[in-house]
């Protein structure tokens, strides 16, 4: 399910998923498909991980990459649950092939 939430979408972000959901800054963002399918890769990770296992990883590998690259935004995009989603949001199939927990793949 989609909702649009201005406030609950952090500042330099567009979207957000906690599972079941898709939060997003605009209506408009609705129609962007990729970031939908970005989006939806990030519930499925959820659910692989029980939801609350999602985000413990994540806060934790993005402490990780912190101390090893300085620098918040780098830090952000090489988290493993990350990488997978930007390099698969422009294939609108891949959770149709997606194998389980393939995001360690890009650990």
């Amino acid at each position: 399910m989609i909702l649009i939430s201005k406030y609950l979408v952090p500042n330099g972000f567009v979207g957000l998923a906690i599972y079941p959901f898709i939060f997003l800054k605009k209506d408009e963002l609705k129609k962007d498909i990729f970031l939908i399918n970005h989006e939806q890769i990030h519930l499925k990770q959820q659910q692989e991980t029980l939801v609350i296992f999602f985000f413990v990883f994540y806060v934790l590998e993005w402490f990780v990459k912190l101390i090893k690259y300085q620098n918040t935004a780098l830090a952000y995009k090489n988290i493993s649950f990350e990488k997978e989603a930007y390099l698969n949001e422009g294939n609108l199939n891949y959770l149709n092939n997606r194998k389980f927990w393939s995001f360690i793949n890009y650990i």
